[in-house]
């Protein structure tokens, strides 16, 4: 395989998960009598560009279906989190009634609910139709489809570019990312903004967090990558913020190339703390395998210690890196009977690969299981205050990454 950017031989591993099957292909129980389509999961490095990606098995129209099940409105905390930036991009960029914002993977509206809140235009380009679904009920306008050059000059030709085009957790999900780059210069205005959220590789080696790891993210992402990226496409990364959000992510303000604005000192920063960091060094990558399978060994030793002393453990978050966690650890229902999730979407279904159910919350009152294995851990405090009645009967929380966790 050659470097999605850059073409570039991989020779390098990052990481070898095995084979699984995509973290957010839900089973119905129908399903479960049928087989299920596993692909490997290998992450490689290139040593020319240093862009982290994974090897190349599946199409996004595998990964990303008609009946999608992740729904960002079912965090509060995210949310909320997309209603401050809204505030900030306002306040920041005097944006109004005459401003046109783009969000691609816009999901089920979430953030761009709080833009049309405040009389401004709205376009999500969204290509599940589950998500798409619940958007125009919001009243927002939906193109279904997947973003690309070809789409990008679509909406240039029709008039229709943005003075601010958002990409929150979705660069990371693009096949590929030449081409999405090269819409993105296409789609915004002269003068207009890009800004892109997504988790940081520093963060996720520093962190173990392996489990973030998944066929639907084919990039993982530094400062360093995505410069490159954008120079390549015409564009420049003018500004950089580092976010707190899943588990640590940069949120990157980008422009046209020949955009005069200055560059934020930010950018250097970011940079020199990668470079320190030795993002751009073979050896920085070559030992991540071996913290996953210490997580992994400890997890599976603690749930095989608590069946065998006759406690309850219940899984909570049915989220895609939970997948990842479980069928790379090869836990199943003997180990962690169900996994209980807020999504109505995803209630009565089965984890992918391991063929966990997933159940409502009201299972946890009814069986007040020792210990909750909190599976999206970059939720952890909001979980563990909206489930603090379990401490009524000494319940416990536990988390896997980047150690295993018991409070």
């Amino acid at each position: 395989m050659n470097c999605r950017h850059c073409k570039a031989p991989l020779r390098l591993t990052f990481i070898d998960l095995g084979t699984c099957p995509p973290s957010n292909a839900y089973l119905k129980a129908c399903d479960l009598n049928a087989p299920e389509i596993r692909y490997p999961l290998r992450v490689l490095v290139c040593e020319q560009c240093w862009l982290v990606q994974t090897q190349d098995y599946t199409r996004s129209e595998e990964l990303f279906t008609q009946d999608y099940a992740y729904f960002s409105s079912t965090s509060p905390s995210w949310v909320a989190h997309a209603a401050r930036y809204t505030e900030n991009m306002i306040q920041r960029f005097q944006y109004g009634p005459g401003s046109l914002v783009i969000e691609l993977g816009s999901n089920d509206g979430y953030l761009l609910k709080h833009f049309l809140d405040r009389g401004i235009e709205c376009l999500g380009v969204e290509p599940t139709a589950s998500t798409a679904d619940a958007a125009e009920r919001l009243g927002i306008s939906v193109l279904r489809d997947f973003f690309s050059e070809s789409l990008a000059l679509k909406l240039a030709v029709s008039g229709r570019q943005a003075d601010l085009i958002i990409g929150n957790n979705v660069y990371a999900h693009v096949p590929d990312i030449n081409d999405f780059t090269k819409g993105l210069k296409q789609a915004l205005k002269p003068k207009g903004i890009i800004t892109l959220e997504f988790p940081h590789l520093l963060r996720l080696i520093q962190g173990a967090q392996f489990d973030t790891i998944y066929h639907e993210h084919y990039s993982y992402l530094s400062l360093t990558s995505v410069i490159q990226i954008f120079q390549a496409a015409g564009l420049r990364v003018w500004d950089v913020s580092e976010l707190s959000t899943h588990g640590g992510s940069l949120r990157i303000y980008g422009c046209h190339a020949e955009d005069d604005r200055p560059e934020s000192p930010t950018v250097n920063e970011v940079l020199s703390e990668e470079c320190r960091f030795g993002l751009r060094r073979s050896e920085t990558y070559q030992g991540f395998q071996a913290h996953a399978d210490r997580i992994k060994d400890d997890l599976l030793v603690f749930l095989i210690e608590q069946k065998r002393a006759g406690k309850q453990v219940v899984g909570y978050g049915a989220a895609a890196k939970g997948n990842t966690l479980i069928n790379y650890a090869g836990v199943r229902a003997d180990l962690l009977p169900c996994v209980c999730d807020a999504a109505v979407s995803k209630q009565g279904k089965y984890l992918p690969g391991s063929r966990i159910p997933i159940v409502t919350e009201a299972i946890i009152r009814k069986k007040k299981p020792s210990f909750i294995l909190i599976l999206p851990w970059n939720l952890r405090n909001e979980i563990m205050d909206q489930l603090e009645y379990i401490k009524a009967w000494d319940g416990q929380f536990v988390t896997a990454i980047p150690q295993l966790d018991v409070v």
